[in-house]
């Protein structure tokens, strides 16, 4: 199993929209930078367990628990023209972006940026790295357990 960090604006998915969706899961759509894409396709498998990430908001931080609940597929907001996420270069034969989709495990209290930045165990994890845009990061099995078990806990 591997872990992952994945960043959602809540205006556009919250933890509380996942929650609230008819069986908790959603296309985790509109990634539009190659790396993160890559992650999805090659790395990301069945029951991988994510941080959902609020990003672009007042407040960033993890705001829950998901699993990934189907591989890798073609997302089809890059062939709908009314969609921001619309690219012309991807075509149905030779789709240039993916999504996974992800089922709602748990919402955690909210563990903020500023939090996750005051514990040295988690100094390395990627979303804390100066120019850190990626919407999908892997995150090491130790930062996955020191935020559970120190931060999140059984709350």
């Amino acid at each position: 199993m591997r872990y992952w960090l994945m960043k959602s604006e809540p205006d556009d998915c919250s933890i509380d929209d996942l929650a609230a969706m008819p069986g908790q899961t959603v296309a985790w759509y509109g990634v539009r930078n190659y790396q993160a894409r890559n992650f999805m396709r090659d790395q990301m498998q069945l029951g991988d367990l994510a941080f959902f990430y609020h990003s672009s908001c007042a407040e960033p931080g993890i705001a829950g628990i998901v699993e990934v609940a189907r591989r890798a597929y073609p997302d089809a907001t890059q062939f709908d023209v009314s969609s921001r996420f619309f690219d012309a270069k991807s075509s149905h034969e030779n789709p240039r972006w993916l999504n996974v989709d992800v089922r709602f495990v748990r919402k955690t209290p909210l563990i903020a940026l500023a939090e996750l930045r005051r514990h040295a165990a988690l100094e390395q994890m990627r979303v804390l790295q100066k120019a850190s845009r990626l919407s999908i990061t892997p995150v090491d099995p130790a930062e996955w357990r020191y935020i559970t078990e120190q931060l999140i806990g059984s709350a």
